[in-house]
């Protein structure tokens, strides 16, 4: 006797794809096989299985079984499998009605005493089941994961019979109520509270109004971090799809959290962090910090003291949005939009033209400390601000200036007007339509040419001046770049000068 059951494999991805679960029941001695590539959690789940099925009061089937995991090519991993064995056992043995069973997605690992437990990547899960119109079968714990896409059909038994009375009684099914959180979260850290700093934080507006990235660069102890933290705070909630999008990432890594779902994502990873746990990658392909980034922010603080090729690393997917993982077994493609905030001293004692504290540093150790940033990724950050120590009066002025709030609506009504005019943020605006979004006048076309020459700007560099050019323009509410825009984006591109003439 054979039954097919189906049910939906989570990945990264919101579209899962599906894997099937085929149990055989022959004749012959009494066995249980399971088949399809499965590593050691899922082959120690005949045991689970076997004890779940008896505690709670079916008969284990006595006679050689075979399950199949299917494709067979593709490894299998998890305890997630557990429910959809144990479910295409009962149905195969005659003990659940196969009719019912087909109508639902099993999703869940099963205790010994038969019940159902939490596992990972229940979201883009959810999403499947939902494009598919099936029920889908979670623990109690994932109840509120799986009901966060809007008509989504959940049911959430606490134990294997439990669910088997729902199996057989549709009527008495009991679906969870829709989860009910607050979708944003302001950050505290305000943007009042940055003493002095006006062009950092003229710079964060701009960073977050138009999705440019920022390098911050100065002395240690002028508040690099302290500004970059005031981003969070200054970006606008997710909307549903990118919260989708972004929550299909945490939960296949089992770092779901739904009460701030809705919160543009802050990643901060420590300048140990190797290439692999930035990008993604290992045996089995995970998300790397850049994915768990997805529509937020990815703070690199310290940034010269991180390994030159993890840095390289980040340059295809700051053009991209997006990281291709190439291995001998896999390919993968993971989003990766993020918005990459930096912050460097610049020099290893950090006081290299600090107008307080003398340089201890050669000229050579300078350069070789700048060498770390190579040209190609310094060309792709729109922002490079200079960090100076504020003066003592404005170290000792009493708190003024706009408040993240302030900004922070600021930011919208800009960001609106460059959505309503291309569809996207101008940081994101594609080279092509440069020409139609941030034409130029005679005039204008003088200065820009003459910066190419002095500031040895590349092409990519100039489309950079533009995008941000164009963005100063909308927070200006103007429809037409004007010089003193031009010329404030310009100003944004002298970092860059200095580490490359030093390389």
């Amino acid at each position: 006797m054979s039954y097919a059951l189906t049910y939906s494999r989570a990945y990264v991805g919101v579209e899962a794809p599906l894997v099937s679960v085929e149990t055989h029941l022959s004749g012959g001695l009494p066995a249980l096989t399971i088949v399809g590539l499965p590593e050691t959690a899922v082959r120690e789940s005949k045991d689970r299985v076997r004890s779940a099925i008896i505690n709670a009061g079916f008969e284990f089937p006595t006679k050689r079984i075979t399950i199949n995991l299917a494709p067979a090519d593709l490894p299998k991993e998890g305890g997630r499998f557990d429910l959809a064995i144990a479910v295409g056992l009962l149905a195969a043995s005659g003990q659940l009605p196969v009719d019912e069973v087909k109508g639902y997605e099993f999703v869940a690992e099963l205790a010994l005493s038969s019940e159902l437990r939490c596992c990972p990547a229940i979201l883009s899960a959810s999403v499947g089941c939902q494009g598919s119109h099936r029920i889908m079968v979670v623990a109690p714990d994932n109840a509120a994961e799986s009901t966060l896409p809007k008509d989504s059909r959940v049911l959430c038994p606490r134990h294997l019979n439990e669910l088997s009375q729902w199996l057989h009684h549709p009527e008495k099914q009991i679906s969870p109520t829709p989860s009910q959180y607050t979708e944003y979260h302001s950050p505290s850290a305000e943007l009042s509270d940055v003493r002095g700093q006006e062009q950092a934080k003229r710079a964060l507006i701009i960073a977050a109004a138009g999705h440019h990235n920022l390098l911050m660069c100065g002395p240690p102890g002028t508040g690099k971090t302290m500004l970059a933290q005031r981003l969070h705070g200054l970006l606008a909630p997710l909307s549903q799809a990118q919260a989708l999008s972004l929550g299909a990432i945490n939960s296949s890594l089992g770092l779901f959290n739904p009460n701030t779902w809705r919160q543009a994502p802050w990643r901060a990873p420590h300048h140990s962090a190797s290439a692999v746990s930035l990008v993604g990658g290992g045996r089995v392909p995970r998300a790397g910090e850049i994915s768990q980034a997805h529509h937020g922010v990815l703070f690199l603080d310290e940034l010269a003291e991180f390994p030159r090729h993890v840095l390289d690393s980040l340059r295809q997917p700051l053009e991209s949005g997006e990281i291709h993982l190439s291995r001998a077994a896999y390919q993968s493609i993971l989003p990766a939009q993020f918005l990459l905030i930096a912050a460097t001293n610049p020099c290893p004692c950090g006081y290299y033209g600090d107008e307080h504290n003398t340089c201890r540093c050669t000229s050579t150790r300078v350069a070789n400390y700048l060498q770390r940033l190579s040209g190609p990724l310094l060309d792709r950050l729109d922002l490079q601000v200079a960090v100076q120590r504020p003066c003592a009066a404005a170290l000792m002025a009493p708190q003024e200036g706009m408040t993240t709030k302030e900004a922070a609506k600021w930011i919208l009504v800009a960001q609106q007007r460059q959505l309503d005019r291309s569809g996207t943020l101008n940081g994101l605006l594609p080279a092509a339509q440069l020409a139609t979004h941030a034409a130029l006048k005679p005039t204008q076309q003088k200065v820009l040419a003459s910066a190419i020459t002095g500031l040895k700007l590349s092409p990519r560099g100039v489309h950079k001046v533009l995008r941000v050019a164009r963005t100063i323009a909308d927070l200006d509410a103007q429809e037409a770049i004007d010089k003193h825009h031009l010329l404030e984006a310009l100003s944004y591109r002298r970092l860059d000068v200095l580490t490359m003439e030093s390389q």
